[in-house]
């Protein structure tokens, strides 16, 4: 984990943000946490029980400076925003398997874009996001014990 802090506070620095107490605290529950997407209110509540004076503002100007550096994924379900950190700095493009007991993320390496694109001929994509959803296979063990 102080592996991946230190590469978090690398981007950081790369992208000319500040390297605070208050980045290293949002960033180190994100990495804590990394394996689901969790509400933005929650990061929040969590903040502002560590750093009482700090502001909402300042918390979602970070999640949002964090997410435009390439450290932090955003899902949004409705009005609902969730983060997650992102999963691999090495491989920025991929896509994610969510189980829908448990909320793990687990990260897709290959990108089934191509089978899109031969679909469409004379279209150009310029953008997507794909995410699967099921029962991971832990779940799947514990329901299969129930």
């Amino acid at each position: 984990m102080q592996q991946t802090l230190t590469q978090a506070i690398d981007v950081l620095k790369k992208n000319h943000l500040k390297v605070t107490k208050q980045r290293k605290a949002l960033l180190t529950y994100l990495l804590d946490n990394q394996d689901h997407y969790h509400d933005v209110t929650l990061v929040d509540d969590y903040m502002r029980q560590q750093f009482p004076g700090m502001s909402h503002n300042t918390i979602y100007r970070n999640i949002k400076e964090f997410e435009q550096a390439g450290m932090v994924e955003q899902q949004v379900e409705g009005d609902q925003a969730r983060v997650k950190y992102q999963c691999d700095f090495s491989h920025l493009h991929h896509h994610h398997f969510i189980c829908q007991r448990c909320g793990k993320v687990t990260e897709l390496k290959e990108c089934p874009l191509d089978v899109f694109q031969e679909q469409l001929p004379g279209y150009q994509i310029v953008g997507h996001r794909i995410e699967l959803y099921g029962l991971c296979a832990q779940c799947r063990a514990e329901m299969a014990v129930d």
